[in-house]
C-alpha cells in the first residue's frame, strides 16, 4: 500500500515512514546460524545464485555473522546481475496468475478518474494539483481568484519521458507572485530547487543543487527565501552516504548558489538538522532544529528587522515544539511539554522564562495531532481512537465550538494561514477518495466542493473499528473494512496492515488499490500500534527503543484476533508494511512464521545492526536505539528481522518490495533479507522479491509505475493465499 506522511518540509519525521524498537532476549548468533543452509529452491523455484562471505564481527561479546554483506556496495560486479535475476524470477512466477492481466486491467480503471487536490491562497490567486486519471505526475494549476480560468503552472509530467522525475516540494512567495520549486530524480530524497515566475511562467536561471529534507520560505520583500541543504557528497555515493551538518542558507533571487548566505550552522552538533521559515507577519525567521526523528526539537529565531542575532529560545530538546504563529514577540506553540497528548502555549519573547509561559489550550483526553492559526481562531484537530475531530478556540483558550464533519475519517488541508476568513479541506476514508469541502470561518459551515468520481459503489461495504488486546493486555484499535454481511467463518483472505513507530498514527484513508482487493472479496485491517502517535507521547514511547517488542506483538495480537474471531484463517491471512512497517512485518514473520500466509514488507529496514550507516539511518536512533550501545545492541539484535532467520525453518510466502534509488532506506536491507530467508527457506513457499528501478522510497514514483507494482502485489497474494477468480474468494 501507499504511504504518504504530511509533514514539515524540512521535518525529520519524514526520514522514515515509521520505526521502532523491541525487549526481545539477545541470544548469541553464531555464524552457524546465519550460513547459506536450507533448500536453495522452494515450490520448483530455483533462486539465483547468491554468495556468502566470511564477514564474523564481535559485538560486546558476541560474534555475529554477516554472510551477505557484499551486497551493501552498490557497485559489486555481482550485484545487477543478482538483482536482475531475482526480478526475472519474480515476473515468471507471477506470470503463472491467470488473473493477473485482469487485475492491472481493473487497477488502471479505477485509477483512470480526474481528481485534484485542495486548493490553497497566496496573495490574490488559488493553487490546486490535478490529475487527469492516468497521468504519471499531477499537474499543478493557478487560478486568479475570483475570475479567469484555470491555467497550468507547473507540469511535472514534461521533465522526464517515463515520470520519474516528480515534483519534491514548493514555497511560494507572500503575493504568490514567485515559486521556488524543487524536483526528484528517479525517487531520490536529493532535491534540485527552481524558480518559476507564476505570472509569465517561466523559470528563472537560479538552481540549487544537494538540498534534502527542506523546504523553501521566502522573505516577504520577494528578494530571496530560506531553504536547507548537505554538504555535495563524495562522487558515487550519493544514495548511500550519512547525511550529516545540514546548513540553513538564504538564497537571493538572480544570484548562483555559490552566493547564498550561510545563516546558521552548527558543526558541533554534526546530527542537528537546521530548517527555517518566516514568520506571517514576516518579521521572524523560525529556526526549527531537530536531532533525528525525535520529536523533541529546540526553535531559534532571528529578528529580521534587528541585527541578526540568533536567539536560542528553546534549546533544552525536553520537548516537541511546533511553532503556529504569533503577535508580536508572543510566539504560539503546539508542544508536549508536561502534556503527552498535546496543548498549546504563549511564550513572551521579551520574557522567555518558563515561570512566564502562558499555557492557553490544555491537555485533554483526545490526542492533539495538528494545531492552525485561521482567521484568528485555534483549529485544533484531536484524534479520538485514531479518527479526526476539531474543535476551535479563541487566542485567549476559550473553547468555541467544534467542526462538523462528513463522518467518521481523515482530515487534509487544515493549513490555511491567520488571515484568511475561508478554505478548504479534504475528507477521506477507508471506501470514499477524498472529497474537497470550503469552509468559511465565520459561520463554522462546510460546503462540498468537488467529490471525485470513482468507478466504485462503496455502498456494499463498511467500516467497523474494533478492540483487541496486546501480549500484556494493552488495549489496540483496530479498522476491519469488509463486504456488508460478510460471514465470520474464517475463509475469508485478510489483509492486515501496520506501521507503528515515529509517534505517526494510522488514520482512515482512501487507496485506489486496496479497492480491487475489496472487490475479490478480501478483507483490509489496519492497526493502530504501540510506537505510532495514536495517543500521545506516551503511546509512542511504549513501542520505542527497549519497548519495540510492544509493537510487535500489537501486530501479532492483532492477527490472532482477526483468526480466534472468524475474519479469516492463517493460510488466507497476510500481513503488510512499509518503511518502518516493513521492518514491522519482517520481525513478526521472523517470529511468529506460523501464523501468516504472506508477508509482504515494502522498502523495509530489516538489519538493526547497521542501519544508521547509510544516508539518514543515523536520525532513526531516537526510535530504535544504536548499535554501540551495548544494552541497545541486544535489543536490536533480539529483533531484527535479517539476523533472526533461522535455517530449515517453513517461512510464508514473502513478496519483498524495494527501489535501486531508496536513499531514505537503503535497499540493501531488502537484498540481504531476500538472499538470507531465500537461503533459509524450508517450506515450500516462494521468497520472491521486487526491485523497481527507477524509484526510491515511494513519493513521487509515477502512476503507470504504482499500478505495475501493485497489480503484482495482489497477483501475488490471489497465488500465496489460493484466494478464487475475480469478485470473490
Amino acid at each position: 500500500m501507499q504511504h504518504r506522511f504530511a509533514m514539515p518540509s524540512f521535518h525529520p519525521y519524514l526520514l522514515l515512514a515509521g520505526l521502532v524498537a523491541a525487549i526481545v532476549s539477545a541470544p548469541s548468533l553464531t555464524p552457524a546460524l546465519l550460513g547459506h543452509g536450507g533448500e536453495a529452491c522452494a515450490a520448483g523455484l530455483h533462486y539465483p545464485p547468491a554468495r556468502t562471505v566470511d564477514v564474523i564481527e564481535d559485538h560486546f561479546g558476541v560474534e555475529v555473522a554477516d554472510p551477505y554483506r557484499w551486497m551493501e556496495d552498490p557497485d559489486d560486479p555481482e550485484l545487477q546481475p543478482w538483482i536482475a535475476q531475482e526480478n526475472e524470477l519474480t515476473q515468471e512466477w507471477l506470470a503463472g496468475v491467470a488473473v493477473r492481466d485482469s487485475i492491472r486491467e481493473r487497477l488502471t480503471r479505477l485509477w483512470d478518474y480526474p481528481r485534484t487536490s485542495a486548493p490553497f491562497r497566496r496573495g490574490e490567486r488559488l493553487f490546486f494539483f490535478r490529475n487527469d486519471g492516468l497521468q504519471n505526475q499531477s499537474v499543478l494549476y493557478v487560478q486568479d481568484e475570483g475570475k479567469g480560468e484555470p491555467r497550468v503552472l507547473l507540469d511535472p509530467n514534461t521533465l522526464s519521458e517515463d515520470g520519474t522525475v516528480a515534483l519534491g516540494g514548493m514555497g511560494f512567495s507572500e503575493d504568490g507572485r514567485y515559486l521556488a520549486w524543487s524536483t526528484s530524480d528517479g525517487g531520490s530524497d536529493w532535491r534540485s530547487w527552481r524558480v518559476r515566475d507564476v505570472d509569465t511562467g517561466r523559470d528563472f536561471d537560479d538552481r540549487i543543487e544537494w538540498s534534502k529534507f527542506s523546504g523553501a520560505s521566502w522573505t516577504h520583500d520577494d528578494t530571496g527565501f530560506y531553504y536547507s541543504r548537505y554538504d555535495e557528497p563524495a562522487e558515487g555515493e550519493e544514495l548511500e552516504q550519512a547525511n550529516y551538518n545540514q546548513k540553513l542558507y538564504y538564497h537571493r533571487l538572480g544570484t548562483p548558489q555559490s552566493d547564498d548566505l550561510l545563516v546558521y550552522e552548527r558543526p558541533d552538533h554534526k546530527e542537528w538538522g537546521i530548517g527555517g521559515r518566516v514568520s506571517e507577519d514576516g518579521r521572524y525567521l523560525i529556526i526549527d532544529i531537530w536531532k533525528g526523528t525525535d520529536r523533541n526539537n529546540a526553535v531559534f529565531y532571528q529578528d529580521l528587522q534587528g541585527e541578526g542575532e540568533v536567539v536560542e529560545l528553546l534549546k533544552d530538546f525536553d520537548a516537541s515544539y511546533g511553532f503556529l504563529g504569533n503577535d508580536g514577540g508572543v510566539f504560539y506553540f503546539q508542544t508536549n511539554l508536561d502534556a503527552p497528548r498535546g496543548r498549546v502555549i504563549a511564550i513572551d519573547t521579551a520574557r522567555p522564562q518558563r515561570e512566564d509561559w502562558k499555557e492557553l489550550v490544555a491537555e485533554q483526553e483526545d490526542t492533539l495531532d495538528n494545531v492552525s492559526l485561521i482567521g484568528d481562531l485555534f483549529f485544533a484537530q484531536y484524534m479520538h481512537d485514531a479518527q479526526d475531530i476539531v474543535r476551535r478556540f479563541a487566542l485567549d483558550g476559550r473553547e468555541l465550538d467544534a467542526v462538523e464533519l462528513p463522518g467518521i475519517g481523515s482530515l487534509g488541508g487544515f493549513g490555511a494561514r491567520r488571515q484568511d476568513t475561508d478554505f478548504y479541506y479534504t475528507f477521506t476514508s477507508f471506501t470514499e477518495p477524498a472529497t474537497i469541502y470550503h469552509y468559511d470561518v465565520a459561520s463554522n459551515t462546510s460546503t462540498l466542493y468537488h467529490r471525485s468520481e470513482i468507478d466504485f459503489d462503496p455502498s456494499p461495504y463498511e467500516t467497523v473499528q474494533v478492540f483487541c488486546h496486546s501480549k500484556d493486555g494493552t488495549r489496540i484499535p483496530l479498522f476491519i473494512t469488509h463486504r456488508k454481511g460478510v460471514e465470520l467463518d474464517g475463509t475469508h483472505p485478510c489483509y492486515l496492515y501496520g506501521y507503528g513507530g515515529f509517534n505517526i498514527p494510522m488514520k482512515p484513508r482512501f487507496s485506489t488499490s486496496r479497492v480491487i482487493w475489496l472487490e475479490m472479496g478480501g478483507i483490509y485491517a489496519q492497526a493502530c500500534l504501540r510506537g505510532g502517535g495514536e495517543y500521545g507521547e506516551d503511546w509512542h514511547q511504549a513501542g520505542s527503543l527497549a519497548n519495540k517488542q510492544n509493537t510487535f506483538d500489537d501486530f501479532i495480537a492483532a492477527a490472532e484476533y482477526l483468526i480466534e474471531k472468524g475474519w479469516t484463517s492463517t493460510p488466507r491471512l497476510a500481513i503488510a508494511g512499509g518503511s518502518n512497517g516493513g521492518l514491522l512485518v519482517g520481525a513478526c514473520e521472523v517470529q511468529r512464521p506460523d501464523l501468516f500466509g504472506a508477508c509482504l514488507p515494502a522498502v523495509g529496514v530489516l538489519d538493526m545492526l547497521r542501519f544508521d550507516k547509510w544516508t539518514i539511518g543515523w536520525a532513526w536512533r531516537s526510535d530504535y536505539g544504536s548499535p554501540d550501545d551495548p544494552e541497545q545492541f541486544k535489543v536490536l539484535l533480539g529483533y531484527s528481522p535479517y539476523h533472526n532467520i533461522q535455517d530449515g525453518v517453513h517461512y510464508p510466502a514473502t513478496f519483498i518490495t524495494t527501489a535501486d534509488h531508496d536513499d531514505r532506506v537503503f535497499p540493501a536491507h531488502s537484498f540481504k533479507f531476500a538472499a538470507r530467508l531465500q537461503a533459509a527457506q524450508g517450506g515450500d513457499a516462494p521468497i520472491l522479491i521486487r526491485i523497481q528501478t527507477r524509484a526510491g522510497h515511494g513519493a513521487g514514483k509515477p502512476t503507470a509505475m504504482i499500478i505495475a507494482e501493485e497489480a503484482d502485489r495482489w497477483a501475488f497474494l490471489v497465488k500465496a493465499l489460493r484466494i478464487g477468480a475475480m469478485g470473490g474468494s
